[in-house]
């Protein structure tokens, strides 16, 4: 059974030219959204993702359609793979049905993981060149050396809590214990 989905941004837009095209395709039942495509509350993809079974395919009018991202479309896609649920794009003509459409995806998911493993690459020689210039990167800690000397005098009174010397500090207990313990 072919299966549709269709999504427009705002109630501006109309589904009309997705429903219409998914309706020429041959899809029996459409489930469709107003949303958009970052929102992670989609009800008619979610429906639908309950109605699919093995052996349908999910059938869009465009990839965009159903993905947030291609990193997303690539989950979705492999979700449904793993399911025997296949895949078709009108626009893009990608089947992964066919030997032929199955290709294309890999590629597209090739090139995801490929930019996925560049950012990771950039990103990690910009923490080693920060570190070899002396920043240590994360966030700035809450108590500096003299708010350190402070808390351990506080501590050694013992009329005063570990909660007071927090309020006094304006800091957590995990905080305090951890700047303490160095």
């Amino acid at each position: 059974m072919l299966v549709g989905y269709a999504r427009v941004s705002t109630t501006d837009q109309s589904l009309n030219l997705q429903t219409d095209n998914l309706e020429k395709a041959g899809c029996e039942k459409i489930y469709h959204d107003v949303a958009s495509g970052v929102a992670d509350s989609r009800p008619g993809l979610g429906e639908l993702m309950k109605y699919i079974r093995d052996g349908d395919t999910l059938v869009v009018w465009k990839l965009d359609r159903l993905g947030r991202s291609l990193r997303n479309l690539i989950d979705t896609i492999n979700n449904l793979h793993d399911k025997g649920i296949g895949f078709k794009s009108i626009q893009e003509s990608i089947d992964t049905t066919t030997s032929g459409g199955k290709l294309v995806f890999h590629i597209f998911a090739s090139l995801a993981e490929f930019e996925r493993e560049l950012i990771t690459e950039r990103t990690q020689a910009g923490l080693k060149a920060a570190r070899a210039r002396g920043r240590l990167g994360g966030r700035p800690s809450k108590l500096d050396d003299k708010g350190i000397e402070t808390a351990k005098k506080l501590m050694q009174d013992t009329s005063i809590s570990i909660n007071e010397i927090c309020k006094i500090l304006n800091i957590s207990r995990a905080t305090l214990y951890r700047n303490v313990k160095k």
